[in-house]
């Protein structure tokens, strides 16, 4: 979509007997804006619908630019708000976006982001599952491709840091053992939880997913690191490999406690699905 396209169309602005006109097409868009501002103050903002939140945070950046046909568009392309927000920012330009409204939509969905994880530092992460859940799927759900998570914690089980380790195809990323576990040791943490998503929707954990778990689970032992779990996120709910069985409460430092894979990389949702 060019930019030309974009601009609110104000009928015979260079002739002076049309400013009547003119005028009162601004006034319109002004009355309009005047209103969902309103509305979002009064109201609450979990009161408006998808599209009036991102009018509101278009023609915030860009006042005179004609939003609605863009929203439209937007809401049509990815299916929602949160979609919108956790769109490439390549699919974001192709969609018509400019650069400052791309680095508006991102920027609003960094802020949600940090502020989910604000409480996570201030009180142990393994007793606030159900928003480690809600934070999990608004971070991941949505993304198009695999990617693996890890999040550090310290002895009291409080957040250290949420980091994204690798970032991988439609159904598959690669992970490495001797990777996570550096990068526990820099970060001083006591124990992990780690997470990817699954794109495709199926929340089973493949062959691969339960091996490279348990490959982590051991050699992490072996330094006195543990790992809590391990969550598979989609956008229909969340799969727990503790829930399954597939991380025991107590191990033990050799890894004899369960049977742990031998390489130290592998790949998550392999196209070998557990049976």
């Amino acid at each position: 979509m060019g930019s030309d396209a974009r601009e609110t169309e104000l009928p015979g602005c260079g002739d002076p007997e049309h400013l009547g006109e003119v005028m009162n097409v601004i006034l319109q868009i002004y009355k309009k804006r005047q209103r969902l501002r309103e509305c979002l103050i009064k109201a609450g903002p979990e009161n408006l619908p998808d599209y009036e939140l991102l009018q509101i945070l278009l023609f915030t950046i860009a006042p005179r630019t004609e939003v609605d046909t863009v929203v439209e568009e937007l809401l049509a392309r990815f299916g929602g708000l949160a979609e919108v927000l956790s769109a490439e920012i390549d699919a974001l330009a192709a969609a018509g976006l400019r650069a400052h409204e791309i680095a508006a939509v991102k920027f609003v969905r960094e802020v949600a982001l940090r502020l989910m994880t604000a409480e996570f530092r201030e009180r142990p992460l393994i007793g606030s599952f159900d928003k480690l859940i809600d934070y999990c799927k608004t971070r991941l759900a949505y993304s198009k491709v695999e990617e693996f998570h890890i999040f550090f914690l310290d002895r009291k089980n409080v957040l250290i840091k949420d980091e994204r380790q690798q970032r991988g195809t439609i159904d598959h990323t690669p992970v490495y053992t001797r990777e996570v576990i550096k990068r526990a040791l820099e970060l001083g943490a006591s124990s992990l939880i780690l997470v990817h998503n699954h794109p495709s929707g199926d929340l089973t954990p493949s062959t691969a997913d339960i091996a490279v778990t348990k490959d982590i689970i051991k050699t992490a032992a072996t330094l006195n690191i543990a790992v809590h779990d391990h969550l598979i996120i989609g956008r229909g709910g969340h799969t727990s490999l503790r829930d399954l069985g597939f991380i025991p409460s107590e191990f033990k430092k050799d890894g004899s406690a369960s049977e742990c894979a031998r390489t130290h990389s592998s790949s998550l949702h392999s196209d070998n699905p557990k049976d």
